[in-house]
């Protein structure tokens, strides 16, 4: 079963998984944490949480701080606990997702309006044993231990849910006759808070009816003198009417007592004069399907039923996403199939620009529309916005009515068209978050995106008619690929195929591939999908169009907040708060990434208008440019990355000046974990190496190419090493770069090496050095001859591979290149030990090791210590092998290196059979396999299960034989004769050997010392 997290902050903050308490020591985490669980399910926004932390001010790195806070919460809760998943980067920040996992505020809301459900339906004894549920969760005040001064406003909102919840359930119990419960649950909130006059109120119906009316009366006496002395008015009427009920001494109060907890009863009142009921919702001309989901979203907008203020029904819906989304749809549809439900009308205010489109953009004009259609005369409207507003809320007072405000451009716009308090509720659309309207539980907001893939399909279907969309099935499912799933663009195209029947789907589909003709195709005449995105471009400042356009003919699938600094050559900061502008106007999405830190991207119909805007307003000198800014501004990461993981010596000499200066901390924050950073890039540096072939920067795009070598090996991403070498090659023979086509085929034949083709690799090897040897690149022909060292070994020369490991050695030194020196050392040291001189082998390991730590390679001195401690395996020291494995596993999985991780636990397995250990030898190779079948390495898979074969054999296990079987197959097909027959040897050895009687290490180590 999946472990369970437990999440409390109904008192101090305390988390657990399956029962186990879990420490967060960082008093920033704790924060951070803390807001996302006091909104569970509800993003919330980066600027939040910044506050949140430094209430005192966030410094100029808060958004880089608070994303780095939340990768290591959720590194926590992965180590810690097996969870992934749990906070998500979603607009405009972070939201936690509780499923699965107990969150106690979570389980206070839904035990609080379950109670309120109950009680509204008059089901008492249930409301109040839900009542019960919600108030048992407290353990003490809200937060208690940290400091209240961050988050006092989320802190306040809870605490005053539970006064509320106290009064709630005590107005049920009266009704149940438990008139005791009130007074001792009653009692200490109307002293800690004497102006709440309902509680007063229900607590002096508790004494009343429990026949104490003296203090009831005394109760009455206090309240009025507290409001009168601090806020100079007299009790309201639920107060006096309870008071004249005890003066009176009748039996009123059992009757109100017996009403809904927050109902009260009014006095009877003459018929109300009669009042225009506006119906001005516009009639649908197309179609409406899907939205399941958004549409019972919006349910939560329908008002409790006539005379109940309780429930959790919501004041506002907004419906945010960008152009073409379909957020009008959605809400009118919603509004068409809810108008019984406000019987007082529906306004419909157009809000759009008047500049564009027409409409009433002016808060003022859409004002004296709304109070002409609610039948207040025009010689009656005021004519300043504030009075406007103000009588506009008077005139809503007691209707139940909806008001659809649709293509807001703002919350400032819609401020002054909010109803007071009442039942009349207010459905928002707009292209802009309106992030200022959440935080609260008056309102619903809705991210709206595309479509589902089925879901478009259908609206399709509905416009032009199923039998279309059933004849042509591929090509409809292209066409709503096209169209990128958006409503507009699918009935833009819905038109054009019904104006002219000719018109196949095929076709239709087959005009749309050009990417350059799909924008026009969506857009006919002033209206479809470009109309919709000038929308939002044209409101943009200069700087933040052009960072659009620019970012747009970055062929990458997306992108981090950083990224604006080299296209306009601009601070870190002022990119991200750029990013964000964009995102808030609709026309970047935020997408989905690793780890803490943000990452943007375009809808593809988004970017095409972006490029055709930067096509048009930026030349070709410009967009060369702010290419060129990022590809060296890239380059500088990766080498700075790598130079952390393994050192300096893995970057090429003599390179051109591709690095890039990066303003601040830049560099080092981004790549404080070097293997996350690169897995968060992984697809946008592949594409940007295909880009600068392209664009003609073959140089800048081989030396990316090399430098994400180490990291594709470290993950074993070998198609990805593949596919970039490839491109890369092509791009240099294009441009006649020897230099740049040799590095690539010797990048090449190392891939092959990888993948046991040792053939292969070394006709690659040999053409890459004729190339190198055309100029000056010493460290590259140093590298090409240690690794056809290699080659050489595997195929038994092992004279031939002492050779040229000595030859690169020599290289290496003249190069000043360490790592690859240590590297080189290594290596000579395991053909020193496959020919007889293993004491050699351990001198040349301790000498790679020495040379790794000059070079400052982490990844250099973890692999020669595994050569060490293969080393001495076969010297015979196989305690002092297990040591040097313990701290090869160590490093290589700190340095996410599950390859290398693999290796070390297959030799520390070998060690400790060898030291008649099987059980731990067992349990060290089983890890190992499990690595190896991820990273897909079946060379080692063979390798590790030899060595559970022996560990079987030792510990008088049967059945080593059929496993052995499958090793030695797989050592055939890979072309590795030496392990085959190993395998081959072991086999028979065991097959005739009595497993009644146990069988030494030191025997089945000689088997294997042979090749």
């Amino acid at each position: 079963m999946a472990p369970r997290l437990s999440f409390q902050v109904l008192g101090p903050l305390k988390v657990s998984v399956d029962g186990r308490p879990l420490l967060l020591r960082s008093a920033r985490q704790r924060t951070v944490l803390a807001v996302l669980l006091l909104t569970p399910g509800r993003a919330v926004s980066v600027d939040a949480l910044a506050d949140a932390v430094w209430h005192s001010g966030p410094p100029a790195t808060a958004r880089n701080q608070i994303a780095i806070c939340v990768s290591a919460l959720r590194k926590t809760f992965r180590d810690e606990a097996g969870v992934d998943g749990l906070i998500e980067t979603m607009l405009p920040g972070y939201v936690l997702h509780r499923e699965g996992h107990y969150v106690d505020v979570a389980d206070l809301y839904e035990s609080a309006a379950a109670a309120r459900a109950a009680a509204e339906a008059g089901e008492a004894n249930e409301a109040a044993a839900h009542f019960e549920d919600a108030l048992a969760l407290w353990s003490g005040p809200v937060l208690d231990g940290m400091d209240g001064s961050a988050l006092s406003g989320a802190v306040g909102r809870i605490s005053e849910l539970r006064t509320n919840l106290i009064e709630e359930y005590a107005a049920v119990q009266l009704q149940q006759g438990r008139y005791v419960s009130v007074m001792e649950s009653l009692g200490p909130v109307v002293a800690e808070h004497p102006l709440r006059e309902h509680a007063r109120a229900v607590l002096m119906r508790a004494y009343h009816l429990s026949g104490r009316r003296s203090e009831a009366l005394d109760l009455y006496r206090e309240g009025r003198r507290i409001l009168v002395a601090e806020l100079g008015v007299e009790p309201g009427g639920e107060l006096r009417d309870i008071h004249r009920t005890v003066l009176e001494g009748d039996g009123r109060a059992s009757s109100k007592a017996a009403a809904a907890p927050d109902t009260v009863v009014p006095e009877a009142a003459p018929d109300p004069a009669p009042v225009t009921v506006p119906r001005q919702l516009p009639l649908a001309h197309e179609p409406f399907v899907g939205r399941e989901e958004e549409l019972g979203l919006l349910q939560r907008l329908v008002p409790p039923a006539p005379g109940y203020t309780g429930g959790t029904s919501a004041r506002i819906a907004a419906i945010c996403g960008p152009a073409g989304v379909g957020k009008s749809a959605l809400a009118l549809h919603w509004a068409d199939r809810v108008t019984g439900r406000f019987p007082d009308g529906q306004l419909y205010l157009d809000l759009r620009d008047p500049h564009g489109h027409g409409g009433l953009g002016r808060p003022e004009a859409a004002l004296e529309r709304a109070l002409r259609a609610l039948g207040v005369p025009g010689t009656s409207i005021p004519a300043g916005l504030e009075d406007r507003a103000a009588l506009y809320r008077s005139t809503l007072d007691g209707r139940r009515l909806l008001v659809v405000l649709d293509d807001a451009r703002s919350v400032e716009q819609i401020r002054p068209l909010m109803p007071g308090r009442g039942s009349a509720r207010v459905l928002v659309t707009s292209r802009d978050p309106l992030n200022e309207l959440a935080g609260t539980s008056a309102v619903t907001r809705l991210e709206l995106g595309a479509m589902s893939p089925a879901e478009s399909l259908k609206l399709l279907a509905a416009t032009i008619g199923e039998h279309r969309v059933a004849a042509e099935p591929a090509a409809a499912t292209r066409l709503v690929e096209l169209c990128d799933r958006l409503p507009l663009a699918l009935r833009v195209v819905a038109t054009r195929l019904l104006s002219d029947h000719r018109w196949s789907l095929r076709r239709m589909a087959a005009q749309m591939e050009d990417r350059r003709e799909r924008v026009s195709v969506l857009s006919p005449g002033e209206s479809g999908v470009r109309s919709g995105a000038w929308l939002g471009y044209r409101a943009l400042s200069v700087q933040a169009a052009r960072l659009y356009r620019q970012l747009s003919m970055l062929e990458v699938p997306d992108f981090p907040a950083w990224i604006g600094a080299p296209v306009l050559d601009i601070s870190p900061d002022a990119s991200e708060e750029l990013l964000h502008q964009l995102v808030g106007a609709q026309l970047l999405e935020i997408g989905p990434a690793r780890g803490g830190a943000t990452r943007f991207r375009f809808q593809n119909l988004m970017r095409q208008f972006a490029q055709e805007r930067c096509l048009a307003e930026d030349s070709a000198q410009e967009r060369e440019q702010a290419l060129e800014r990022v590809l060296t501004t890239v380059l500088t990461l990766v080498y700075a990355a790598q130079e952390q993981l393994y050192g300096k010596g893995e970057a090429p000499h003599g390179g051109p000046a591709h690095s890039r200066p990066v303003p601040g901390e830049t560099v080092s924050e981004l790549v404080a974990d070097p293997i996350e950073w690169f897995e968060g890039e992984r697809e946008a540096l592949g594409a940007l190496v295909a880009q600068a072939v392209r664009d003609g920067q073959a140089e800048r795009a081989w030396l990316l190419a090399v430098g994400t070598v180490p990291f594709y090996e470290t993950r074993n991403y070998l198609e990805d090493w593949r596919r970039t070498a490839e491109c890369a090659l092509e791009g240099a023979r294009r441009a006649g770069d020897a230099r740049g086509a040799g590095t690539m085929l010797r990048s090449l034949g190392t891939l092959a090496i990888y993948q046991r083709r040792y053939e292969e690799a070394r006709e690659l090897l040999l053409t890459a050095l004729t190339q190198l040897e055309r100029g000056d690149d010493t460290q590259g022909r140093a590298i090409v001859r240690r690794n056809l060292a290699v080659c050489a070994r595997f195929f038994g020369d092992l004279g031939g591979a002492a050779r040229y490991c000595e030859e690169s050695l020599v290289l290496f030194r003249r190069a000043g290149d360490n790592s690859g020196l240590s590297h080189a050392l290594g290596l000579l040291a395991q053909i020193e030990i496959e020919q007889g001189n293993p004491e050699r082998g351990v001198e040349l390991s301790n000498q790679a090791i020495e040379v790794s730590y000059e070079a400052g390679s982490l990844r250099s001195r973890t692999q020669n210590l595994y050569r060490l401690a293969e080393a001495l395996l076969v010297a015979g020291r196989s305690a002092q092998a297990e040591r040097i494995c313990h701290d090869v596993v160590g490093l290589t999985r700190g340095q996410g290196d599950r390859l290398g991780e693999a290796h070390g636990l297959c030799a520390l397995g070998e060690a400790q059979w060898r030291q008649n250990e099987p059980h731990k030898a067992r349990a060290s190779l089983r890890r190992a396999l499990r690595l190896a079948e991820e990273v897909g390495d079946r060379f080692l898979q063979a390798r590790i299960v030899t060595h559970l074969a022996c560990a079987e054999a030792i510990g008088g296990g049967a059945g080593t034989g059929e496993p052995l079987d499958w090793a030695r197959e797989e050592f055939q097909t890979l072309n590795a004769p030496v392990w085959e027959r190993r395998a081959g040897r072991l086999r028979e050895v065991l097959e005739s050997h009595d497993s009644a009687r146990p069988i030494e290490g030191s025997m089945l180590a000689c088997l294997l010392a042979d090749r």
